[in-house]
């Protein structure tokens, strides 16, 4: 899914289902399967759907071990019904609101989202970070309230 094929009407997301397609269909359980950001260039629900359904397929049906990158935290919980999953994260330290990312690896997933630290890192306009936090606290509080109500 790293570009797009335009010429041939072809977005970057169709290229990445179509290499998708090609792994789920072509790996064995003999095969080491590394995927990345499944499902990334749609809306959350379809890439988190897309996502979970590719990562069980690999699981349940080709049986292979899969290096299986994601930013869906949801995932996580595949594990009660995946008993072979393991989790594992980037560790990362937080040192007076900055991030550090160590680029240990441990069992477990990170406790937070980075995203609005790397647009900073990356130099996004302090006022597009501002708001971008804002938002993100907004919509944190919304989800904690709809799991509290059971919605």
């Amino acid at each position: 899914g790293a570009q797009d094929n335009l010429f041939n009407d072809q977005s970057t997301f169709m290229v990445e289902m179509q290499e998708t397609a090609h792994i789920l269909k072509n790996a064995t359980p003999r095969s080491f399967v590394i995927m990345d950001e499944v499902g990334r260039g749609t809306s959350v629900t379809d890439g988190l759907a897309i996502a979970r359904a590719v990562l069980e397929y690999l699981h349940n049906h080709i049986q292979c071990r899969a290096l299986f990158a994601t930013h869906y935290r949801e995932l996580a919980s595949a594990t009660k019904d995946l008993p072979r999953l393991r989790l594992h994260a980037s560790k990362v330290q937080e040192i007076n609101g900055r991030i550090i990312f160590t680029y240990k690896i441990l069992p477990g997933i990170t406790s937070k989202s980075y995203g609005v630290h790397v647009a900073r890192m990356a130099s996004v306009p302090q006022g597009v970070c501002e708001r971008a936090d804002e938002l993100l606290h907004d919509l944190e509080s919304d989800v904690t309230r709809k799991i509290k109500e059971g919605v």
